[in-house]
């Protein structure tokens, strides 16, 4: 008789991620923030997309560099003489304000950018959870830089599996390219790579343009944004 089976997901926190981000954390028995890897400053750890009437713009969040090479993203600082709240908030409420669900999740993301952030990683990873929860998704979130594992690549991801006693692994489309299966095959681990189909939704602004972040989606469809973003499928 076989028991009750853990799924997980290690993946990099990410400024605002996009809505396939959000289905990983749905799928997941136990989602990881892979966090004590070294920083990739040409990434989506400190920037994301936004909707506008032209099209989409940037939302960077500004870190230190001079002197910092080789940080893990959980070392990495925000470079706060930049004013970068004040303009990422008021670049997501003029563009959002006539949102239909905009006045609904305003205040949540109005307090984000109200508070005082010093590491990238904690902005990251409050964002995440926040809008995990008001998708409605129930997930059990877990830094790697708090679970003691060492290694590098695929041995480590294979270490942090056995740590929480996952007996599978939802590995992004991209990890085919890198993922050493037979290692994972050899640990009893399976491997299910997200081949995520990005979902079509009503946008203010036309035509539609995917790969957003997930406040797009938010702002513009609410309480059936989770429906949405799953595509409506059967669960694997």
């Amino acid at each position: 008789m076989s028991g009750k089976t853990m799924r997980a997901d290690i993946l990099q926190p990410n400024y605002l991620p996009w809505v396939g981000c959000f289905d990983q954390i749905y799928r997941s028995d136990i989602f990881v923030f892979y966090d004590d890897v070294q920083y990739d400053k040409h990434s989506w750890r400190n920037r994301n997309k936004i909707r506008c009437k032209d099209g989409w713009q940037w939302l960077t969040v500004p870190v230190l560099t001079k002197g910092y090479f080789g940080e893990l993203i959980s070392e990495k600082k925000i470079n706060n003489d930049v004013d970068w709240r004040r303009k990422h908030w008021g670049a997501i409420r003029q563009n959002y304000a006539k949102a239909p669900y905009f006045q609904k999740y305003s205040p949540f993301f109005e307090e984000v950018y109200s508070r005082g952030w010093i590491r990238l990683v904690d902005l990251n990873i409050a964002i995440i959870k926040m809008v995990s929860s008001l998708l409605g998704i129930k997930a059990n979130f877990i830094r790697s830089s708090e679970l003691g594992v060492s290694g590098k690549g695929t041995e480590r991801l294979i270490k942090i599996c056995q740590k929480i006693k996952a007996d599978s692994l939802l590995e992004g489309a991209v990890g085919e390219d890198y993922i050493e299966e037979d290692k994972f095959k050899k640990a009893g681990i399976k491997l299910i790579y997200h081949n995520y189909k990005h979902p079509v939704y009503s946008q203010q602004f036309k035509p539609f343009i995917p790969y957003m972040s997930v406040i797009d989606l938010l702002f513009n469809c609410g309480e059936e944004s989770l429906s949405i973003l799953r595509g409506k499928r059967e669960e694997d």
